[in-house]
């Protein structure tokens, strides 16, 4: 099996009929679910947040095989884990893409177990702290992308679980648990 750093690749990344658009539905629709569980779970465990359309990702192309998607390809996966609510488009040229590889709710429940489990109810911490804080060394949320963040932050805060304070500047805005 291929690996890609310490990442295992799944066997369809050596056949290079995937690396090109499959004509035939039926075919194309495995091609794009295969394609998007392997590019969530690259993301997820290398911790990657943002893929540029244009931009060298690993996982676009295969020397073994010599072997690279299209533009077209990787439009096409991208925007299927855009409809599906897993990446979402960061410009309107559909350049740059967010990757959720968990949903904003999902990165919530995240943010509130770690609440929970480092015993920090009804304290205060600044955002930049639950990205690289002690407290988040060796878990998910340690590196987040702060957009990530900082939705899932609002929407704790819809549901009264947190306020958010504004700081002088982005790096010292406030966060008050209320779990």
């Amino acid at each position: 099996m291929q690996k890609l750093g310490d990442f295992k690749l799944p066997h369809f990344f050596n056949y290079p009929p995937y690396f090109t658009l499959q004509p035939v539905r039926d075919t194309r629709e495995k091609q794009i679910q295969l394609w998007k569980e392997l590019i969530l779970d690259y993301c997820r465990t290398q911790k990657i947040f943002v893929i540029g359309l244009e931009e060298d990702f690993p996982l676009f192309s295969n020397s073994v095989i010599e072997r690279s998607l299209s533009h077209e390809a990787r439009q096409a996966f991208l925007s299927a884990l855009v409809s599906d609510g897993r990446a979402e488009w960061l410009d309107k040229g559909h350049r740059k893409c967010l990757i959720l590889w968990h949903r904003i709710q999902d990165w919530a429940d995240i943010i509130l177990h770690f609440v929970k489990n480092n015993g920090l109810e009804d304290s205060v911490m600044t955002v930049e702290e639950i990205r690289s804080g002690v407290e988040s060394r060796g878990t998910e949320l340690q590196g987040i992308d702060r957009t990530i963040l900082m939705r899932a932050l609002k929407l704790l805060e819809q549901k009264g679980k947190l306020a958010i304070f504004k700081g002088s500047s982005t790096d010292d805005e406030g966060i008050k648990f209320s779990v």
